[in-house]
């Protein structure tokens, strides 16, 4: 089977379902805007987040101690 009429499909990280993977798919790896713009509500209310050290803990370069 040639590449380009293999289909590579990957679970929707919001419903599970097969979403295809490839560039014609405007929501990849999401199977649909819909499940694109819940993962986004989520990451804006901060239901979801990235392991690390708040950000007040980080030293920034502009709070004036150059």
């Amino acid at each position: 089977m040639s590449k380009a009429k293999q289909q590579t499909s990957v679970p929707c990280p919001t419903c599970d379902k097969p979403s295809r993977w490839a560039e014609d798919n405007p929501w990849r790896p999401f199977c649909c805007e819909r499940c694109k713009l819940i993962d986004l509500g989520e990451w804006v209310a901060e239901e979801k987040r990235i392991p690390g050290p708040p950000l007040e803990d980080i030293p920034s370069s502009d709070d004036g101690q150059d």
